[in-house]
C-alpha cells in the first residue's frame, strides 16, 4: 500500500492522518471516517509541499485559504491543523465532536484555530471559496503595486460528491468561471460513493465537461488516490493556470485500506468498529493496540510548518515594510482595515431626508450607499440580476468583471444562494465586507447561507427589498408575509426593518460600524412618508432596536410598527388622541437590539402597565405574542397575499389606522369589562 512520489516518512505521515480519523470516530462513536482514508495522501501533499501558511499565527493575511467544503470529514482538517502546529492538542482530537470540544462535528469557523469557513452544509464551501478568490482579486488589484505583491495568496478547496450535486455550488462555480478566478485550486475527492450507495444511483452526468463548460481548467487524475506524481503535477499546473479557476477530479476510493469497508457506504458516516480498524492498522504496519498514536519523527516532521510559515511570514512583513515607507496612504488603509476602522466618520456623510416627502426605503437606501460608498473602497456590493429593482448600484462604481478586478459591484446573476455563500466568503477575508441583494421572498432560496453566517458570525450584508404586500401587483408569490418571521428566529442575525427615509440611513450606519453578526436588511418598494424628527423622536434611536416615536406621557394604548406600518401606526395614534384615548406610538426596526437594552429602557417603551397593545406588520403574527402580551391585537396578514395595486392590498387585507383604531378599542373594552 505504497504512495508513489511519497517518501517512506511522508507515508507514515499519511497513514497518522489516516489513523487519528478512525481513533477520533471510534471514540466518538460517530463521525465520517471514509473521506479522509481516501484523501490523506493528497492532503498530506498539498499542506506539507504547496500550502503557504503559519500555525503560530493562523490569521497572517497572506495565508493561503484551506477549505474543507466536504465538513463531514472534519478529522481530515483537525489532524492536519494538530499535526502541524495549530492551536489544537492531542486531547483535542480525543474530544472530538463532544460537548464545548475545539472539535466539532462538522467545523465550525475559528480563523485563530485554523479553521477558515464553517462547512458541512454541502456546496457552501466551495461557494465560499469563490467568494475568498474573489476578495483576492480585489484586494490584490487594490494593494499590489509594482514589486509589492502585498496580497498574493490562493484558494484551495477539497470537495466531494455532495458538494457538487448541491445546487449552491453550480451556482457559484458557474460565476467563478465567469470572472476567471484563477487563484482558486479545487480537488473533487471523486470516490464514487454516497450515503445511499454508489453515486451511479443519482449523479452520473459528466462533471468534468460539466465544470469545462463553466470556463474551469480541468483535469482528472485517475487510480486510487495515492498516487502523488501525478496528483502533484495536476496540482502544479493549476496553481500556474491563468485565466480559468481549476479543478482536479483525483479518483480516491472511500476507507482506502479497510478489507471490509472500502468502497461501501457504509463506510462515510459510521465508525467501523474496533475489529475493522484492528485489520486496517495490521495491513498498514500500525500497532493495533496503540491509539492515537503519533509517531515522534512524524511530528518533528509535520510541525516543519512552523519555521518555513515563520519564514514566509517574516519576508512578508519585511515586504510590507518596505511597502509603508513607498506607499504610507495604502498601508495605512491596510492596517486600518485589518484593524476594522472605516476610513471616514460616517455621521459626517450620512444624508438626511426632509419630512413631507415619500420615499421607498430601497430608494433611500440606493441614496445613502450613493453617499457613503465611495468614501468607503473595502466594501463591496451587488445584487442577485435586480439591481434596478434593489437600487444596490451606487454612483461611480465599476463593475467586478475578469478584466476589471477593481470593480466593486458584483452582478451575482439570477443565482441567490451562490451570492448569499459567495458574500460570507468575501466577508472572512478580513478586510472586505460585501452586501447582496434580492426580492425579500427569495430569502428562501439563500436562507442556507443566510444561517451559516449568523451561526459563524461573519459580518455579511444581505439586502431584501420588496419587502411586504406592499410590492403590490406581483402577487403572492413575489409578497413576502412570512418571512420576517423566518429570519428573525434565526439566532444571532440582526433583521432591520427601517420605518422611512431616516431610519434607513441610519441602519446603514449601523451596520458598517458593527461587524460582529450579519445583518438582514428589510426595504419597501413602495413610497413611505418620511417621519418628522421635529415632532417626532430621532431616527438616529434605531441602534436601540425599538424607541417611542410619539406620546402622550401616560398612554392607555401602545401600538406597535416596523417599517411601512409604522406610517399607519401614526396615524392610527392621531385619530386615537381624537377620541381622547392617550396613545404611545413605538418604531420597531430590530427586536434584537431591543432585547439588548436594559430593563429600564424596554419598560420605557413597552411600560409593564399598558395591557392595551396593538402591533401592526404587513406580515404574519408569528412571533409578536412576545411583544403583545396577554391582552395584545394584531393588525396584519392571517394568509397569503394577492396581486392588485399596494393601497387596495392594504385595504382589502384590512390593514389600515382605522383597523389598528378599531383593535385598540376592542382590547380596551374587554380590559375594561373584566376590570368592572
Amino acid at each position: 500500500m505504497s504512495h508513489p512520489g511519497l517518501s517512506k516518512l511522508e507515508e507514515l505521515c499519511v497513514n497518522t492522518i489516516r489513523f487519528l480519523t478512525l481513533d477520533a470516530v471510534e471514540k466518538a462513536k460517530s463521525g465520517h471516517p471514509g473521506m479522509p482514508m481516501g484523501l490523506a495522501p493528497a492532503a498530506y501533499t498539498l499542506w506539507t509541499r504547496h500550502l503557504k501558511f503559519n500555525p503560530a499565527h493562523p490569521t497572517w493575511h497572506n495565508r493561503d485559504r484551506f477549505v474543507l467544503s466536504g465538513g463531514h470529514g472534519s478529522m481530515l482538517l483537525y489532524s492536519l491543523l494538530y499535526l502541524t502546529g495549530y492551536p489544537l492538542t492531542l486531547e483535542d482530537l480525543q474530544s472530538f465532536r463532544q460537548w464545548q470540544s475545539k472539535t466539532p462535528g462538522h467545523p465550525e469557523y475559528d480563523p485563530e484555530l485554523g479553521i477558515e469557513a464553517t462547512t458541512g452544509p454541502l456546496g457552501q464551501g466551495i461557494s465560499n471559496g469563490v467568494g475568498m478568490a474573489l476578495a483576492q482579486k480585489y484586494l490584490a488589484n487594490y494593494f499590489n503595486r509594482e514589486g509589492f505583491p502585498l496580497v498574493d495568496y490562493k484558494i484551495y478547496v477539497f470537495v466531494g460528491d455532495g458538494d457538487l450535486e448541491e445546487g449552491v455550488s453550480s451556482e457559484a462555480c458557474s460565476l467563478a468561471g465567469h470572472l476567471g478566478l484563477d487563484n482558486l485550486v479545487v480537488v473533487y475527492d471523486d470516490n464514487h460513493i454516497s450515503i445511499d450507495g454508489p453515486t451511479e444511483l443519482s449523479f452520473t452526468e459528466d462533471r468534468a465537461k460539466r465544470f469545462a463548460a463553466y470556463g474551469w481548467y480541468v483535469q482528472k487524475v485517475d487510480g486510487d488516490g495515492n498516487d502523488m506524481k501525478r496528483f502533484e503535477r495536476a496540482l502544479i499546473k493549476a496553481k500556474s493556470e491563468v485565466g480559468r479557476p481549476s479543478i482536479i477530479q483525483l479518483r480516491t476510493h472511500i476507507a482506502y485500506g479497510s478489507p471490509n469497508m472500502q468502497d461501501t457506504a457504509k463506510a462515510h458516516g459510521s465508525p467501523l468498529g474496533e475489529a475493522e480498524i484492528r485489520l486496517i492498522k495490521e495491513r498498514f504496519g500500525w500497532d493495533p493496540d496503540q491509539h492515537f498514536h503519533v509517531p515522534q519523527k512524524v511530528l518533528d516532521h509535520m510541525r516543519q510548518a512552523l519555521p518555513r510559515g515563520a519564514q514566509a511570514e517574516q519576508e512578508w512583513d519585511e515586504l510590507f515594510a518596505r511597502y509603508a515607507q513607498k506607499h504610507p496612504d495604502l498601508a495605512k488603509q491596510f492596517t486600518d482595515a485589518a484593524e476594522g476602522h472605516l476610513p471616514v466618520r460616517l455621521h459626517e456623510i450620512l444624508p438626511k431626508f426632509e419630512a413631507g416627502k415619500a420615499i421607498a426605503t430601497r430608494e433611500a437606501s440606493g441614496k445613502v450607499l450613493d453617499a457613503l460608498m465611495p468614501r468607503l473602497p473595502l466594501i463591496l456590493g451587488g445584487s442577485a440580476d435586480l439591481t434596478p429593482s434593489n437600487n444596490t448600484r451606487f454612483a461611480g462604481v465599476v463593475d467586478f468583471q475578469k478584466d476589471a478586478c477593481q470593480g466593486r459591484y458584483i452582478r451575482f446573476g439570477v443565482r441567490e444562494h451562490g451570492m448569499g455563500a459567495i458574500l460570507n466568503g468575501i466577508c472572512v477575508s478580513r478586510l472586505l465586507r460585501a452586501y447582496g441583494a434580492t426580492f425579500l421572498v427569495f430569502s428562501d432560496y439563500m436562507r442556507g447561507a443566510v444561517r451559516v453566517a449568523a451561526l459563524s458570525k461573519y459580518p455579511t450584508i444581505f439586502v431584501f427589498t420588496h419587502d411586504s404586500i406592499g410590492l403590490g401587483e406581483d402577487g403572492p408569490t413575489h409578497q413576502p408575509v412570512e418571512h420576517f418571521a423566518a429570519l428573525r428566529a434565526i439566532p444571532d442575525l440582526l433583521v432591520i426593518r427601517p420605518a422611512d427615509a431616516n431610519e434607513t440611513a441610519y441602519a446603514w450606519k449601523y451596520i458598517l460600524e458593527n461587524r460582529d453578526r450579519p445583518v438582514a436588511l428589510l426595504l419597501s418598494r413602495q413610497g413611505m412618508p418620511v417621519i418628522d424628527q421635529n415632532r417626532c423622536a430621532s431616527a438616529a434611536n434605531l441602534v436601540r432596536g425599538a424607541y417611542v416615536l410619539t406620546s402622550s406621557g401616560k398612554p392607555d394604548v401602545v401600538l406597535m410598527a416596523s417599517g411601512s406600518e409604522v406610517a399607519i401606526a401614526l396615524e392610527a395614534a392621531q385619530k386615537l388622541e381624537a377620541q381622547g384615548i392617550p396613545t404611545q406610538v413605538v418604531s420597531m426596526p430590530c427586536w434584537t437590539l431591543f432585547e439588548k437594552q436594559d430593563e429600564k429602557y424596554r419598560h420605557s417603551v413597552l411600560p409593564p402597565q399598558v395591557k392595551a397593545r396593538v402591533a401592526i406588520e404587513a406580515a404574519t403574527e408569528f412571533g409578536w405574542h412576545k411583544w403583545l402580551g396577554e391582552h395584545g391585537a394584531f393588525v396584519g396578514m392571517g394568509r397569503f397575499g394577492a396581486s392588485g395595486p399596494y393601497k387596495a392590498c392594504y385595504e382589502g387585507f384590512g390593514i389600515t389606522a382605522d383597523a389598528a383604531v378599531k383593535a385598540a378599542r376592542d382590547v380596551l373594552r374587554t380590559l375594561n369589562s373584566q376590570e368592572s
